[in-house]
């Protein structure tokens, strides 16, 4: 929508050209902000503001503003704002989550469905079959890949989590077709992970990979889910790879459990709730 509104600046009236630089400058305050305020700043009548609105392709103000809120708030495209020497803790804070969130909107407009339904079709045939699943992860991919395990076993499936590479190669080495292993990283390039995802492979286990699009582990695997995160280590980069990790294995957990269906393991779900809080000190 700001590349439409930007291609379209030359073609405008002048006063237009001013209101659409006001846009451009800060969309998120134009969003907000009434007619006659916007005016003002562009030094413009609020008629003309309406009329920028029509000239770009929209009914109107009302409209325009409803659109561009949602540009702006919920499709923005990743863009890593790097953590300075000089920052103060508001400014970390706001970086921190504010590349958080948009790693996770860009996952959210990019990641393929159909990958994450043959991810889920392939975990669940492994469970239903009585298969072993294993989750793979080497250091941050290591903790997601033991939350996955955590996740997975509430919901009533075996699940087994290696974030050992000789343990994976060796756990790898007996799996079976019908067996499912999903093997996370975000470099995608862990010598013992591409060890342990060949040979689950050939002995015809379905392997899920989850890294970033172009890695060597990408096409390793039967079925791949990206997550694309860039992290730099020139300074502190906020580890958000492992964040976005954990968000996939949410999806496939909670999908996993809509699957298996309330009338098994809901009642699953109590007597755990209730054995763990007979555990707490009152």
């Amino acid at each position: 929508m700001l590349d439409r509104i930007q291609a379209a600046l030359p073609s405008l009236a002048p006063a237009e050209q001013r209101v659409g630089k006001l846009c451009l400058a800060d969309p998120r305050m134009f969003a907000k902000l009434p007619v006659s305020v916007l005016a003002d700043r562009s030094h413009v009548s609020k008629p003309t503001v309406v009329r920028f609105c029509r000239s770009v392709g929209y009914d109107g103000l009302a409209d325009f503003k409803r659109k561009l809120a949602g540009t702006v708030n919920e499709g923005v495209p990743f863009i890593h704002r790097s953590v300075d020497t000089d920052d103060k803790t508001s400014d970390v804070m706001v970086k921190v989550i504010d590349n958080t969130v948009a790693a996770f909107l860009k996952y959210r407009n990019e990641a393929s469905t159909l990958a994450l339904d043959k991810a889920i079709a392939a975990l669940l045939l492994a469970y239903q079959d009585k298969h072993r699943i294993l989750f793979f992860g080497v250091g941050n991919s290591g903790v997601v890949a033991q939350d996955a395990h955590h996740k997975f076993f509430r919901l009533g499936v075996n699940t087994v989590s290696y974030s050992d590479g000789h343990m994976q190669v060796m756990s790898a080495s007996a799996l079976e077709p019908g067996d499912c292993v999903v093997v996370i990283s975000n470099s995608g390039r862990t010598r013992d992970l591409m060890d342990a995802c060949d040979i689950a492979r050939k002995n015809g286990a379905t392997t899920i990979v989850i890294t970033a699009s172009g890695s060597p582990l990408a096409s390793a695997g039967h079925i791949h889910l990206s997550a694309d995160h860039p992290e730099s280590f020139d300074k502190y980069s906020p580890m958000v790879s492992r964040l976005l990790h954990l968000m996939i294995i949410d999806i496939l957990a909670t999908c996993m459990a809509l699957r298996i269906g309330g009338a098994t393991l809901q009642p699953l779900l109590r007597e755990m709730k209730s054995n763990l809080r007979s555990k707490r000190y009152t």
